[in-house]
């Protein structure tokens, strides 16, 4: 399909779109899209997801220690449904991670498993190259890869002994730095926050997955300003729900002041992910999102339209009949309840 030019019209700005890109909202448009009561913002960047694990729903009967007890019982007792869940075709399953995202605004998400080849082959969102590995006890001979290279890890992950150890074992062997991405965090104690600290490393947080396998998230020294601060929805095997519901909850806890909060799935995640900053201006990759509450309010059914690069992937139904008819294939689909207009890979 040739390149189209659209414009988008909000209250805080306009932008036009042509070729995957930017591009001054000057000039003749072969569509016009203008979203009163509403704002353009650059798409979200969740840190931390599995994609190919969103369509098991929630898994166990917490609280649990830890995230090696709760992956022992759940092996266990949810055997056959995790069986039938295995039995979906990979891609199909990866797919549902990503309209997962896409639903609540995201265009960026970091897949904390191994490199999929779907993920090169027309995949309708952005997925962050960031090398991954479960936990310490789950890769107990793990070592960096290249060096000076990041490492996103499963650190800490439960509220017994181990967890509250992991920080002080990762810097005894040399891991602890400010390449590492550490997730999750619930049982630092005080003194593994203040190394955390000292070493440079980034944080990512998935509040709603800590509170459901623990009744507990990160501690309050986690969340110091010298600490980057990085935003995950985890998959649906322990969180509730996407990455704007993750948002709500975690302003909600207080632990974060809201400019952190917007940074964490902006600014700071791409500096940290090695991404470039994602700014509204001519020449930048066009992912963008239309949201018709404020970012810290709004859920999946306040997103309006979301394109990656470039692409219209996601629009309310209203918006359908015009992205038709500029050449865009869609069909409706729901998620979550939530009913919209998509394109690209089948959902």
């Amino acid at each position: 399909m040739p390149d189209r030019r659209i414009l988008l019209a909000a209250d805080n700005l306009a932008v036009g779109i042509e070729g995957g890109a930017l591009v001054e909202p000057a000039g003749a448009f072969d569509l016009e899209l203008r979203f009163p009561g509403c704002a353009i913002r650059p798409g979200l960047i969740n840190a931390h997801d599995h994609l190919h694990r969103n369509h098991y729903g929630r898994l166990g009967t917490p609280p649990y220690p830890s995230a090696y007890a709760w992956g022992s019982d759940v092996e266990r007792r949810y055997r056959d449904r995790i069986a039938a869940g295995r039995r979906i075709p990979r891609r199909e399953a990866l797919l549902a991670g990503a309209w997962k995202n896409l639903f609540a605004g995201v265009t960026t998400v970091v897949h904390h498993d191994p490199w999929e080849a779907d993920f090169e082959r027309e995949f309708p969102l952005r997925v962050a190259p960031v090398p991954s590995a479960d936990s310490l006890g789950m890769t107990p001979e793990l070592e960096r890869g290249e060096p000076g290279g990041l490492l996103a890890l499963h650190v800490a992950e439960g509220v017994d002994p181990v967890a509250a150890g992991e920080v002080r074992e990762l810097e005894a062997r040399g891991l602890l730095d400010a390449n590492l991405l550490a997730i999750h965090c619930v049982g630092v104690d005080a003194d593994a926050a203040a190394r955390f600290r000292r070493s440079g490393a980034a944080f990512c947080w998935c509040p709603s997955s800590n509170l459901f396998l623990f009744g507990q998230t990160a501690p309050p020294a986690m969340f110091a300003e010298d600490i980057d601060l990085l935003l995950g929805s985890d998959s649906h095997l322990t969180s509730d729900g996407d990455l704007l519901d993750e948002l709500r909850l975690a302003r909600a806890t207080g632990l974060a002041r809201d400019r952190r909060l917007e940074q964490a799935i902006g600014e700071t995640a791409a500096r940290r992910l090695g991404l470039p900053v994602a700014r509204l201006a001519p020449g930048e990759p066009a992912d963008v999102v239309v949201l018709a509450a404020p970012l810290l309010e709004a859920s999946a059914a306040d997103v309006v339209l979301v394109l990656a690069g470039g692409t219209p992937r996601v629009a309310r139904p209203d918006l359908a009949p015009m992205l038709e008819q500029l050449g865009y294939c869609g069909r409706l689909a729901t998620v979550r309840g939530i009913e919209r207009w998509t394109s690209g890979a089948a959902i």
